[in-house]
C-alpha cells in the first residue's frame, strides 16, 4: 500500500512539473515559430485557436490531432506542418495548454 501512495504522489509531482513547463516544450517543440501567445505570427495566436474551440468538448482531441499530423485550410492558406515525433503525452500537455491561452 505505501508503494502505492509513494507512486501516485510521484505522479502528481511529475504532472505539476512538466505542466509549469509546457510554454518551454512549445518553444522547444517549434510552435513559437510560427505561433505567438496573443498575436498572429505565420499561423494564429494560441489565444485565438483558445477563443475558436472555447465551446468545442472536444478540442484538445482535435488540437492533438492538428499538432501531430499537421493541417491545412482551418487558419487560412498556410498549412501547419505536423510533429508525428511528439510523444503523446506531449501532445495531449501542448493540446491543453493551447486551450487556457489568453491574450
Amino acid at each position: 500500500m505505501k508503494h502505492f501512495f509513494t507512486c501516485a504522489a510521484m505522479a502528481v509531482v511529475a504532472f505539476n512539473a512538466s505542466a509549469s513547463n509546457i510554454a518551454d516544450l512549445a518553444k522547444a517543440s517549434g510552435c513559437y515559430s510560427c505561433h505567438a501567445n496573443g498575436e498572429k505570427v505565420v499561423g494564429p495566436a494560441f489565444a485565438a485557436i483558445a477563443d475558436k474551440y472555447k465551446d468545442d468538448k472536444d478540442a484538445a482531441a482535435s488540437l492533438a490531432q492538428s499538432i501531430q499530423n499537421g493541417s491545412r485550410g482551418k487558419w487560412g492558406r498556410v498549412p501547419m506542418p505536423g510533429h508525428p515525433s511528439l510523444s503523446p503525452t506531449d501532445l495531449k500537455a501542448l493540446s491543453q495548454w493551447v486551450l487556457t491561452v489568453k491574450p
